[in-house]
């Protein structure tokens, strides 16, 4: 009897199934999640206990003597470094981690959909020099969109770009968007691609006989079926950009630096106060774990709902 590729990719799935959902293998998944919850936990403890407890014992100490204070706290907050709060960074955080976290979204799904459904000359070269720029490491581009920002770009003696220089590098938030969009292209455009090609042709097909045109099927078809690669993506980008030190550090300055860069500052110019970063620490990761949780509700229902597409 011939087994057929649906029947073999059934029994495959099955299998991975049962050996996943094994005794053996919950008890695995339980063990390493328990090991990585310790550091966290006792960065926890620590953020609520008196400095003089922090820095002469271990944080597991804590349950044989507990001594709690919001200290640790309410000096973060009123912490300012070079004219800027704790609560300004976190705002400043948001302003640049959402925009920077849509735009690549926006262009990627664009892109992807070009490439998977138009057929265009060259799509498949440029599907791969696309993929090919994953390897760029985005060290190599600082220098480049520093001098890039800062002078402009002038085309045949006519200034195209004007820089920002005129508002001093660093005075807006337009340069840190841009990088970090142009950082995430590529994987983005890849994913999105991945997930959009793999639409059944014949639905394609049927949206198109309907009449309806690459505009109806990209946001009425393509668009909900790609919900939780786009999700997905959206969690990761916005916790790489929430996260991120080194663009920051480069193209923001003053009252618009992020949590990060204040973060760096909290311990103190000879590392004194280094206590203060427990706290810290959860100040900075409140709205990422809001954010992770509230996509990770979606990405569920979206992998719900898209589980029949096929």
């Amino acid at each position: 009897m011939t087994i057929t590729p649906i029947a073999k990719s059934a029994r495959v799935a099955k299998r991975s199934h049962r050996t996943l959902s094994s005794p053996w293998a919950t008890a695995g998944a339980i063990i390493l999640a328990a090991i990585w919850t310790v550091p966290t936990l006792g960065l926890f403890v620590s953020s609520f206990r008196p400095a003089a407890d922090i820095t002469t014992s271990g944080w597991w100490t804590f349950f044989a003597h507990p001594a709690v204070t919001a200290q640790n706290y309410v000096q973060t907050w009123n912490f300012v470094s070079s004219g800027i709060t704790v609560s300004q960074t976190l705002l400043n955080s948001l302003t640049i981690t959402l925009p920077a976290a849509l735009f690549p979204i926006m262009l990627a799904l664009l892109i992807a959909y070009a490439i998977a459904w138009m057929d265009f000359r060259g799509r498949h070269v440029l599907f791969v020099a696309i993929f090919a720029l994953q390897i760029v490491p985005l060290q190599m581009l600082l220098v480049p969109l520093l001098k890039l920002y800062t002078g402009g770009v002038t085309l045949f003696g006519v200034q195209v770009f004007p820089g920002f220089a005129a508002n001093s590098l660093g005075s807006g938030f337009a340069q840190v968007w841009i990088t970090h969009t142009m950082s995430a292209l590529p994987l983005a455009t890849f994913m999105l691609h991945n997930a959009l090609a793999s639409i059944p042709g014949e639905v394609m097909e049927a949206a198109q006989i309907d009449g309806a045109g690459h505009g109806q099927i990209f946001l009425r078809l393509a668009l909900p079926l790609a919900v939780p690669t786009i999700a997905s993506y959206a969690i990761f980008q916005f916790l790489w950009v929430w996260n991120d030190l080194l663009v920051a550090t480069i193209f923001t300055s003053g009252q618009n630096a992020p949590i990060t860069k204040i973060l760096a500052d909290l311990s103190g110019v000879k590392g004194q106060d280094w206590y203060l970063l427990t706290a810290g620490t959860f100040l900075a990761v409140i709205i990422p774990l809001l954010v992770f949780f509230a996509l990770q509700r979606f990405f569920v229902r979206g992998l719900l709902a898209g589980a029949t597409k096929g």
